[in-house]
Formats: C-alpha cells, structure tokens, sequence
C-alpha cells in the first residue's frame, strides 16, 4: 500500500511480519514526513510505546509497550474471502497453450484462454463443504453476492487467525452460506454490534460457534445469541468473560459451553448459567475456580441446577477441599468429569489413591479423568472408602446398629456417601478398622482359597498372598501350582460379602488390593 493512503482505516485489522495490530492512527508524526500509521500490537511486547512520540499523544494503547508508528508500505491489510478460497483450494492447470479453444460468437471465429479453466475452477470451489482460511489474512466478504455464486455449499468453516475487524463483516460473509453449521472466528479481535442486531436467519442453521480469544464480553454474547437459535456448542476460551446476566429465551438448545481460561469466572457466575435446560458439557479449565455449593441440595440430595450436565471438566484449577468433590455428587445427571493438575490432586498425593477417593465420593460417575470406571474398580474403591474412614464414622457416633447409627453432621458434611456406602456393604466391622503396619509383610498377606473352577476334582488349595501382588505374579504363581500355561489362565474371585457374585480379576498390573480382595475370599481359576 502506498505512502498517500485514502481509504479509512481505522480500527483495521493489519498483519505485519507476521504479527497481527489494529490500526488506531493515520496521519503525520513530525518532525518525520510523510504519512504513518499508528498500531496497537496483540502482542504488547512487540511495541515500543504506548501511541505517543516527543510528548504527543497521538493514540492510545492499552500497554505501555504496545503500540508502533509504521510506514503504511509496510502493512499488509488482507484479501478478501473469495480470493483467498481461491489461493487456497483452486488447482493449477498446465501451460497456456494446452488450454486454448476456438468457438463462434455470432459469424466471427474467437480464439480463448482458460475457458475450461474457469468453468474447472467454479466446479472445484462449488463443491467444497469443509474450508479452513486459518490465517489468510481474509479481511471481509469482498464483493456482493460473490460467495454464494462460487462455494454456496460450505458447512464447516474455520477462519481463525485472521484480519476480521467486527461482528458485521462476518454478518456478511455467514448469509451467503446458507448451510454454514460450525464457524470458527478464533483470534480475531472483532468488534460486536452496540445495539441489538437485526434478525435475518443468517445463523439459523448454525449448531458449533467458536469465539476463543476474540476479545467478546458475556454481554454481546447475550446480545447475539439471539442469532444463534439451533447453537449447541458455544467456545469462549481467554476472553476475560465475567458472567453478569443470567440468559433469558437465548442459548436454549446449547449442548457445550467452554469456558476455559477465564480468569475471573466465580460459583456465582455459574449458578447465572445453572439453568440452561440442555447442557450436557461445561468446561471450565484454567478458571481459577476453587469452589463450589449448591445451596438448594442438602446431603444425600439432588440438586435442581445443571439439570442435563454430564461432563465436567475443571483441570488447571485451584482444587484444594474434598468439599468441592462431594457438591458434585449432588449433580443428577454426572457421568464423567476431568479434575487433572489441581492442588487436591497433585500436593503429596498418590494418583492411584486420589483416584478411588474420587470414585468413591461421586456415586454415579463412569468416567473419570477419560478413564472408564469398570464395575469392579468403583466396588474396591467404596470398600476401600469404607474402610479408611471407618474409625472417623465410629467417634462422630457412627454405629453398626442401625438404631444407634448417629455420626453427627460434621461427619455427615465431610463424608455425604459414608452412610449410604454402610446401606451398599454394611457397616465397617472392628476387625476391618484395625489399624495397619503398612510396612510389615504379615498384616500385608491374605488368607485365600484357590479353587478350580471347571475342574470339580481339583482339591481346593488355600495360600497367604501378599495384597500388593499383581494379577500376572498370581498367575505365575498358579500355573507352576497346577502345570498350566500362564497365557490359558483366567481368574476371578468370590466375597462373603457378596454371595452369588465373581468378580473378573481382569488386568494383570493390578494388585489383589486394588480389586479389594480380602482375607477369606475365594480365587477362581479357569483354563
């Protein structure tokens, strides 16, 4: 672009070397002649200044650092969608002269180039459904109606990291796609309409919207939600989002919500979006959420809020209080949750321990940490959970009578599922809350019986096996025992605790004590 530079520019979105800025200033700058443009950088360490030079304030920046004053030569402002569909996906034909044609235009014989070409190149650009444009340097719609006559069939379009400059120039690049259902606007910092804007169907088909790190508030996402009647994925990543209103008639079909990196969300705000009636997926990492209660759910209730919520996730927080595991059992609808690289998982704690903690503490989670929680592992850990906090439950006045069963309600508050895990396996016995001497290799070993399960005539045998033994050592084990192949074994167990059921012992990494096998229980082998 030259140096005389006419059009209006401010409030452009420019790329320069790579780094992208938005035009805040164009004019002179003495004692220097000629015309500059003013910029503010999205990077602040790129700048040298804060808009001002000799004293004079010439624009403004929101660091002290990031802002430049750049000859205009040197920007570059971006095409246009269609030329950039163009530089993208049209292929190259071979030379000139392989595409020369003769056709008859009234009496005179005419000589063209490229005809095929072109009809070639509108076929291409038609049939395309999925376009990505991630930093092209698209700066708008380009000419009227041009989008719908060449590539009115995209569904899926990314146009991240581009030089978009406000909500309306994406206004008119969304209703030529009539089709248009996942938009990704990423990394454009856009400017949204003040007022309400009009509703002209141009996202009616819309169901996946991603807005991450484009600079929008939750008050212009209310205001063109709107717009978005059928939305059901909604990503909002790193836009310092403070959640001030609770939606009204808007976003009622959204499935997901990503909040992640939004530093200043609270329980409160989220109690604000708590009634979004199909919610199934929030999440929330990288917030700085360290609580969390639902105050309409007493212990052992269901809470009313996130009445569809299934998938949780709140990794990179600031986690420190099982209380914030015990609210979600009050979730109804909970089935999976991500809780990775908080302080109550990671500070001095085993994984493998946290974990059954987890299980344990949420009744109706399947998945955690993208980990399935097969039937037996969700057995051993309540078990395990029964057994750890036994002697806890005993002096807040737990009982196993029933009628004098009374732990106290600071008990209750700390531990909602102990009494209901008492109903599930009974109430802990004085022999199981024995105090262990986890190093000595006596109180370790169990006292098992080792039956054949398809051979009848087989003897049962009985063994002391430590419980930090794996599933692969026992069945080494056995197959020296019973001159059988290790790879032919299958093996499982029976509780008195449990009549009628066997449990498959079905990972060999695991120890006896992760399936909760217990002094008198009974191995099952097969071949």
């Amino acid at each position: 672009m030259s140096d005389t530079l006419t059009l209006d520019v401010f409030g452009r979105r420019v790329e320069v070397n790579g780094e992208h800025a938005t035009v805040c200033f164009s004019g002179v700058v003495p004692p220097t002649a000629g015309l500059w443009l003013g910029v503010e950088w999205d990077n602040p360490e790129r700048g040298k200044h804060d808009g001002s030079h000799e004293g004079t304030v010439y624009f403004k920046c929101r660091h002290t650092t990031g802002g430049s004053f750049i000859r205009p030569n040197k920007v570059n402002f971006g095409v246009d969608f269609l030329t950039a569909v163009k530089n993208r996906y049209v292929l190259e034909d071979g030379p000139e002269e392989d595409r020369k044609e003769q056709i008859i235009i009234g009496k005179k014989l005419v000589e063209t180039v490229g005809f095929d070409s072109i009809i070639k190149q509108q076929s291409q650009l038609s049939k395309l459904q999925e376009v990505s444009l991630r930093n092209c340097a698209v700066n708008g719609a380009g000419g009227k109606g041009g989008i719908a006559e060449t590539c009115p069939n995209i569904r899926k379009l990314d146009l991240s990291r581009n030089l978009l400059s406000s909500w309306d120039e994406v206004i008119l690049i969304a209703d030529q796609l009539k089709h248009l259902d996942v938009l990704n606007l990423s990394e454009n910092k856009l400017q949204f309409p003040s007022g309400v804007p009009s509703l002209t169907g141009t996202f009616s088909a819309m169901k996946v919207l991603v807005l991450n790190r484009t600079g929008i508030t939750w008050a212009e996402v209310l205001q063109c939600a709107p717009g978005w009647p059928a939305l059901e994925e909604l990503y909002l990543e790193s836009n310092n989002i403070f959640i001030s209103e609770r939606p009204t008639d808007v976003l009622q079909m959204l499935k997901l919500l990503d909040l992640s990196g939004n530093q200043l969300i609270d329980e409160n705000q989220l109690f604000l979006i708590a009634y979004l009636p199909r919610l199934e997926q929030l999440i929330l990492s990288n917030t700085g959420i360290s609580s969390i209660h639902f105050p309409d759910a007493g212990i052992g209730c269901k809470t009313s809020m996130f009445p569809s919520l299934q998938y949780l996730v709140v990794n990179d927080n600031q986690i420190s209080q099982w209380s914030f595991i015990n609210e979600l059992d009050k979730l109804q609808s909970l089935h999976s949750l991500s809780c990775i690289r908080n302080p109550l998982t990671e500070v001095n704690k085993d994984a493998q321990t946290v974990r059954q903690l987890i299980i344990a503490r949420i009744g109706q989670l399947k998945t955690l940490n993208k980990c399935e929680i097969p039937v037996e592992e969700r057995r051993g850990a309540e078990l395990d959970y029964r057994k750890a906090f036994g002697n806890e439950w005993k002096k807040a006045g737990g009982h196993q009578d029933p009628d004098k069963n009374r732990p106290n309600e600071e008990f209750l508050a700390a531990h909602p599922r102990f009494q209901l895990l008492c109903l599930k396996f009974g109430a802990p016995e004085d022999g199981e809350l024995k105090t262990q001497q986890p190093f000595m290799l006596k109180n370790q070993l169990l006292k098992l019986k080792i039956k054949c399960a398809n051979q009848l005539d087989q003897k049962v045998i009985e063994k002391q096996l430590p419980d930090s033994m794996t599933i692969q050592k026992v069945k080494g084990l056995l197959s020296r025992l019973l001159k059988v192949p290790v790879s032919e074994l299958l093996l499982s167990y029976e509780s008195p605790k449990m009549p009628g059921r066997e449990i498959e012992l079905g990972n060999d990494q695991q120890t006896l004590q992760f399936y909760s096998v217990e002094n008198g229980d009974c191995l099952l082998v097969r071949w």
